[in-house]
C-alpha cells in the first residue's frame, strides 16, 4: 500500500516537474549581424528567406528552453541554423580571408559562474560554437586557437571538414571586390571596406533556471589578413553573460568592440549603475560606440527576461521571442510584419 502511495506520489512529482519545465519563463534572442541593409537593396525573395531563417533559429533554441534544456543547448541550436546557412557569415557562408581560406572564431558563455569557451581562426570545425562549448566545458581553457583548437575539437568528437566547405559564390564575389579596392588605393593590410567589414551571428538566452548564456560564431572580416581576430571570440568584447546583470552578443566593427569592451561595458553598467538593459546597450551602441566610428549592434537579454536589440547601422538581422511566446523578426529598423507570429 505504502509502495503504490509512493508511486502515485512520485508519479505527481515527476509531472508537476515537467509541467513547470513547460511553463516556465524563458526567452531567447538572436541577430544574423548588422551593417548597411535597407529594403531598396532587397529582393522581396530574399527578404523572406532571412526572415524565415531568423525564426527557424530562434524557434530552435525556444523550443529547448520550453523543454527545460539549459541555456548553452538552446545558444548552441539556435547558433548552428545560422551557421547551416550561407545567408549568414558563420560556418557556410564564411567570408574569405585574402587568400581566399575561411577562418571562423566563436565563443560561448554561461552566466551563472562565468565559465566560457573560444576558438578562434579555426579553418576545419564545422560547427564553431559547438567547439567553443566544448573548450568551455572540457577543457580548462577559456580560448584555444588554429591547429591546436581544431585538434582539441577532433579529440572531442568533433569531425573535421575542408575549408572548402564553407565556400559560397557570393563570399568569393565580395572578396575580390574588396581586393579590388586595395589594390586602387595600394593597400596591403585591409581597409578600404564597405559593408565586407561586418557579419557575425550570435543568440542570447535565459533558460528555465534562471541561468543566462550568451554565444557568438562568426567568419570575421572578408579579406582579413596576417591571422586577423575580431571581437566574436573574445569575452568581454563580443561575447558576456553574468546572471546578476545580463548577457549580449555583439556584431560589428570588431576592432572597435575589443577596443571599449561592448559586451561587458553592457552588463557593468547594469550592475553598478542600476540602469535597465535597454538603457545600458542603447548607451554603449548609440552613445559611446557611435561617437567615436563604430559600427554595430547587440542583442542582449536580463535576469528577468527583458530583450534590447539595438544598433547604429541602417539594419540588423534580427529575432526574438519573449516570454509572452510571441516572435518578433527584424531586419532593417522597424520590425517585420511578422511580429504577431506566435513561436507555438
Amino acid at each position: 500500500m505504502r509502495k503504490g502511495l509512493f508511486g502515485v506520489l512520485f508519479a505527481g512529482l515527476a509531472l508537476s516537474q515537467s509541467v513547470l519545465a513547460d511553463t516556465s519563463e524563458v526567452a531567447i534572442a538572436i541577430h544574423g549581424g548588422a551593417g548597411t541593409i535597407v529594403k531598396e537593396n532587397m529582393t522581396p525573395e530574399l527578404e523572406k528567406a532571412y526572415a524565415k531563417k531568423l525564426r527557424e533559429a530562434a524557434q530552435a533554441g525556444y523550443q529547448l528552453l520550453k523543454a527545460g534544456k539549459p541555456g548553452e543547448d538552446a545558444v548552441v541550436a539556435a547558433i548552428q541554423v545560422l551557421e547551416s546557412s550561407p545567408l549568414f557569415n558563420a560556418g557556410v557562408g564564411a567570408v574569405y580571408t585574402y587568400n581566399e581560406e575561411h577562418e571562423l572564431d566563436a565563443s560561448i558563455m554561461q552566466g551563472a559562474k562565468r565559465t566560457a569557451g573560444a576558438v578562434a581562426g579555426v579553418k576545419t570545425i564545422k560547427s564553431p560554437i559547438a567547439a567553443a562549448r566544448l573548450v568551455m566545458e572540457q577543457s580548462e581553457h577559456v580560448m584555444l586557437s588554429g591547429a591546436g583548437a581544431e585538434a582539441f575539437a577532433q579529440s572531442k568528437g568533433l569531425e573535421p571538414v575542408n575549408n572548402h566547405f564553407f565556400d559560397t559564390d557570393q563570399r568569393l564575389e565580395a572578396l575580390n571586390k574588396v581586393k579590388a579596392r586595395m589594390e586602387q588605393a595600394g593597400l596591403d593590410t585591409g581597409g578600404q571596406q564597405g559593408n565586407e567589414k561586418m557579419g557575425t551571428v550570435g543568440a542570447v538566452v535565459l533558460d528555465a533556471n534562471g541561468n543566462l548564456v550568451a554565444g557568438t560564431s562568426t567568419g570575421g572580416m572578408t579579406a582579413k589578413r596576417f591571422g586577423r581576430i575580431g571581437d566574436s571570440p573574445v569575452i568581454g568584447a563580443g561575447t558576456f553573460a553574468d546572471n546578476e546583470s545580463c548577457a549580449v552578443s555583439a556584431t560589428g566593427h570588431g576592432e572597435f568592440f575589443i577596443r571599449y569592451n561592448v559586451a561587458a561595458d553592457i552588463c557593468a553598467r547594469i550592475h553598478y549603475q542600476g540602469v535597465s538593459v535597454s538603457r545600458a546597450a542603447e548607451t554603449v551602441i548609440n552613445e559611446e560606440l557611435k561617437k567615436v566610428g563604430g559600427e554595430g549592434g547587440v542583442i542582449a537579454i536580463d535576469k528577468r527576461g527583458n530583450i534590447t536589440m539595438p544598433f547604429n547601422t541602417p539594419g540588423m538581422y534580427r529575432a526574438s521571442i519573449g516570454q509572452d511566446g510571441s516572435v518578433k523578426v527584424g531586419i532593417y529598423k522597424a520590425l517585420l510584419p511578422e511580429v504577431q507570429k506566435s513561436a507555438g
